[in-house]
């Protein structure tokens, strides 16, 4: 089981959206596939068609030590199951603050799940910002995925979205997660802005950036308003097409890992 943390701390990079629809495709390659919903907003859970609830969610698993087994929903995508988030989750950091643990929390939480052996990939979806749920994603990811919108904000926040993430880590003594990643999204392929950004994140992460490139595309935005993933709201549409494109490297890339 590998578990990858999806972060950016600015908001509106298509974080969401990425985290949802990379489960659901790779759901459908046949992967058990968990999508942890990390953020208060719940907005992953309420995408894939789940209310959030106040007495199943992420929360009672942090700070009351209530089996994480209890609070995983299955979705109506057959491999795509989820842990929701709900507003209660906004009072999480004060609470997991005050514990000489709270880096380490959701890494404890999670360990059980690696004897089940039923989970193929666990893909957290992190708050924008970096406050003590981020810096617990990153305390239990394997692997760290940051989207970056293909505009200039996307491009002027990178380096400093790396080193801010970088800094919190070792603030934090933390050693686990590590850039696997980076998905360039809102690609509007006829601007020469999106393509100057696609070649200087490229010249700067050569490794990292993912081949992949999520366009902007109306579809896109209109999925979650019907709790549909794009693979079933647009099938074959643009969006769909790059999100499976995504997954199939995304797992690639992990088996050139275990090569190498």
């Amino acid at each position: 089981m590998k578990i990858v943390a999806i972060a950016n701390q600015k908001g509106g990079v298509g974080k969401t959206t990425t985290a949802v629809n990379l489960c659901a495709c790779l759901a459908e390659l046949g992967k058990n596939v968990l999508l942890i919903d990390l953020d208060p907003q719940a907005n992953a859970t309420t995408a894939i068609g789940i209310t959030p609830d106040s007495e199943v969610n992420l929360y009672r698993p942090l700070v009351d030590d209530t089996p994480v087994e209890d609070e995983i929903r299955e979705t109506h995508i057959k491999g795509f199951y989820i842990l929701p988030a709900a507003l209660q989750l906004a009072g999480v950091e004060v609470t997991l603050a005050q514990r000489g643990n709270h880096h380490s929390r959701l890494r404890e939480v999670l360990e059980p799940l690696r004897d089940l052996q039923q989970i193929d990939y666990v893909i957290i979806d992190s708050p924008p910002s970096l406050g003590v749920l981020m810096t617990s994603a990153l305390a239990t990811a394997d692997d760290l995925l940051v989207p970056v919108q293909c505009e200039f904000f996307g491009i002027q926040a990178l380096a400093g979205i790396y080193q801010e993430v970088l800094a919190s880590m070792q603030a934090a003594e933390l050693t686990h997660a590590r850039l696997e990643g980076i998905v360039l999204t809102m690609y509007d392929g006829r601007t020469r802005l999106a393509r100057s950004v696609i070649e200087e994140v490229r010249t700067h992460f050569p490794n990292e950036t993912y081949k992949t490139i999520i366009p902007r595309t109306v579809r896109l935005g209109e999925a979650p308003s019907h709790a549909k993933t794009i693979i079933e709201y647009d099938p074959a549409g643009v969006g769909a097409f790059a999100y499976r494109a995504l997954a199939d490297e995304f797992i690639q890339r992990r088996r050139e890992y275990r090569v190498t």
